[in-house]
């Protein structure tokens, strides 16, 4: 295998299929990036066994072949070569990698030891724009549970019907939002994980250019015209939102989403050492009075507001409400209470088609 390609096309390439590399495993393959020269391109492809990422670049190729690198040594070292035209090529060393009057080796592993993917993914598709695509991502998968607890809260539930509602949760908190599907072939839910989300989000960049999502056997495939993304999907049992979302509320509040997260913020600085960061809400007449208390000292202020129903002293996660009211985009919000041990919402106050619920916490002062 020989070819030549531009450092800052390649660099990029290897930096976006690197993503998919696995980090720790008894298998060196599957830290490697499958290198694959043949006519004028060179196709470059990554698995860590859950989430698969194949690019093609154009290149001038020499000599056909493919060989295994090291993905993350490899996007570090042409990270520093974007300014270069770049010559990989496989030798009894390695691979090769030649720039200028410089030579480079790094250590490769046979092309025939990189397991197979399975790229023929089409059984049902899934027609959306690419912006929309992006937006939901963005608003949903920030709720998305981190530890391995539950696998299935890791990723998001994705249910294609008349519009694509996605769920996502991690057991304190929980995001729900709906954009337009442009066509389908069938019904579909499935649990996708949110790493395979964030991958997809970064490949769109066309908003108002079309993407197809694929699905077949517990698996999901997406690709652009050069870029193409294989991921599992997780299996199991969902938590029903229906059953977690309250239809009926006591106290409900419209207010400035820019002075919420202003006075959030600054009330957050002075509790950030404690686990739960906590803030307090105060709902009282036509005002809300933010507050926090630490050993290092204490922040009030108050934010005008139009409250309905009844007086309410509620404290939370103040990065859970931050991350809720910087999901959302009008200048006005409103934030539904029933009590303050129970779940409250927060939403636009015009356009519905996001939601977020937030866990209270007891304050014990």
């Amino acid at each position: 295998m020989k070819f030549v390609c531009n450092g800052l096309v390649l660099s990029e390439a290897v930096l976006k299929v690197s993503k998919a590399c696995a980090v720790r495993t008894t298998a060196p393959v599957m830290e490697c990036i499958l290198v694959e020269a043949r006519a004028d391109e060179v196709t470059l492809l990554a698995t860590d066994g859950e989430i698969s990422i194949q690019k093609t670049v154009k290149a001038d190729v020499l000599e056909e072949g493919e060989l295994c690198i090291p993905g993350k040594l490899l996007a570090d070292f042409l990270g520093k070569l974007v300014d270069e035209e770049i010559m990989i090529s496989s030798g009894e060393r390695g691979a090769e990698i030649r720039y200028r009057d410089s030579a480079s080796f790094m250590q490769s592993l046979p092309a025939e030891d990189f397991p197979k993917i399975n790229l023929q993914i089409g059984e049902k598709s899934f027609v959306m724009k690419q912006g929309d695509l992006k937006r939901i991502i963005a608003e949903t998968t920030f709720c998305c549970a981190q530890d391995e607890s539950r696998p299935v809260l890791k990723g998001c539930l994705m249910e294609f019907g008349d519009v694509l509602e996605v769920t996502a949760l991690d057991g304190y908190r929980l995001a729900l939002s709906h954009v337009p599907i442009v066509s389908k072939s069938g019904e579909n839910s499935i649990i996708c994980p949110a790493r395979t989300l964030t991958e997809i989000s970064r490949m769109l960049t066309d908003d108002e250019g079309e993407i197809t999502l694929y699905t077949q056997g517990g698996m999901l495939m997406v690709g652009s015209e050069d870029m193409v993304i294989v991921s599992r999907l997780y299996q199991g049992e969902f938590i029903k939102k229906e059953n977690v979302i309250p239809s009926k509320f006591t106290t409900v509040i419209t207010a400035s989403r820019a002075g919420l997260i202003a006075s959030a913020e600054r009330a957050a600085i002075l509790n950030r050492t404690d686990k739960n960061n906590l803030i307090t809400m105060d709902i009282s007449g036509d005002s809300v009075k933010v507050s926090s208390a630490s050993e290092v000292g204490n922040v009030a202020e108050t934010v005008s507001a139009t409250a309905e129903g009844l007086d309410l002293t509620i404290s939370m996660n103040a990065k859970y409400l931050l991350d809720s009211l910087r999901a959302l985009g009008e200048e006005k919000v409103v934030i539904s209470f029933n009590g303050p041990i129970s779940p409250f919402i927060l939403q636009n106050s015009e356009q519905k088609e996001s939601l977020y619920l937030i866990l209270p916490v007891r304050n014990a002062t």
